[in-house]
């Protein structure tokens, strides 16, 4: 490595050092609207709880980074569902704290996709795991189940934070706790440490994607990765023997093919019910 190499390494290094050491969390605020509901931090616990995760966000530079950056291609690919399901847009942090943003998200418990849904409740929200097929990983449908559990999570709560934490902490966990300390809202809860957190760490999202620059993030349109969407689609009612010929025939890799189709979890589809199932040909930029 040349030394002036290693002489512009070094100045890049202390200016991203220099940059967070600058860096502060912006200030709670008085209150914050989420999905139409306000929420306020006039006591001492609801701002506690806030300012820590704002902390979070601030100094949690690689994936927040990241987020910003990946939040310009899911976004898009979401909002349109959440809007034709009726849910409230916001609601699109609850995925972001969920996975980071990250598609391919698999956590130690098991939870998969953006929207990290455990295999049982995959298949209760209508999604196909299956040896060789995942719909945890396709982000329409995956986006679609959540919009379910979380609408029928609002009927059963009426405010869209309760319906929220119970996304992490379960619907039957949430409603037991809301019978037992005589409250509505989550928010009034003794909760574990991860719930507890969770619905504070959806309200800091909404503030870090809305106002990146208060948290002392600045990535620009040019760097963030775009939505391309599919050449096309193609529908397959019958078995696949090699997606690897699959894609060459269709003008692709197997490699693209693959990142564009992650619920495909194998090197071929095996159908033997002859369902039908859309594969997207990727745009190769």
């Amino acid at each position: 490595m040349s030394i002036l190499k290693r002489i512009c390494i070094c100045a890049a290094f202390l200016a991203g050092l220099a940059a967070s050491l600058e860096a502060a969390p912006p200030k709670v605020p008085d209150s914050i609207v989420f999905a139409g509901e306000t929420i306020r931090f006039d006591d001492m616990n609801m701002y506690e709880r806030m300012d820590r995760e704002l902390v979070t966000f601030t100094y949690m530079h690689t994936n927040s980074t990241l987020m910003l950056k990946r939040s310009s291609r899911y976004f898009p690919m979401v909002e349109p569902i959440l809007r034709e399901m009726g849910i409230p847009d916001d609601l699109k942090y609850l995925m972001a704290i969920e996975s980071n943003l990250n598609p391919k998200a698999l956590s130690g418990a098991g939870a998969a996709g953006l929207w990290q849904f455990m295999t049982s409740t995959a298949r209760e929200y209508g999604l196909e795991v299956r040896d060789g097929v995942d719909e945890r990983y396709h982000i329409e449908k995956e986006t679609r189940a959540a919009c379910r559990f979380l609408k029928k999570a609002y009927e059963k709560y009426g405010n869209w934070m309760t319906a929220a934490a119970s996304y992490n902490g379960g619907q039957n966990g949430i409603s037991a706790k809301l019978e037992k300390q005589h409250q509505k809202n989550a928010l009034d809860l003794w909760l574990v440490e991860e719930t507890s957190r969770y619905m504070f760490r959806i309200l800091a999202a909404k503030m870090f994607f809305e106002d990146p620059e208060s948290f002392g993030f600045y990535v620009p349109e040019a760097e963030r990765y775009p939505y391309i969407a599919p050449l096309r689609t193609i529908t397959v009612t019958g078995p696949v023997e090699s997606l690897v010929d699959f894609a060459e025939q269709n003008g692709t890799t197997y490699a693209k093919l693959k990142a564009a189709n992650l619920w495909l979890r194998d090197d071929k589809l095996t159908n033997k019910n002859n369902k039908e199932y859309r594969i997207d040909i990727p745009d190769n930029r």
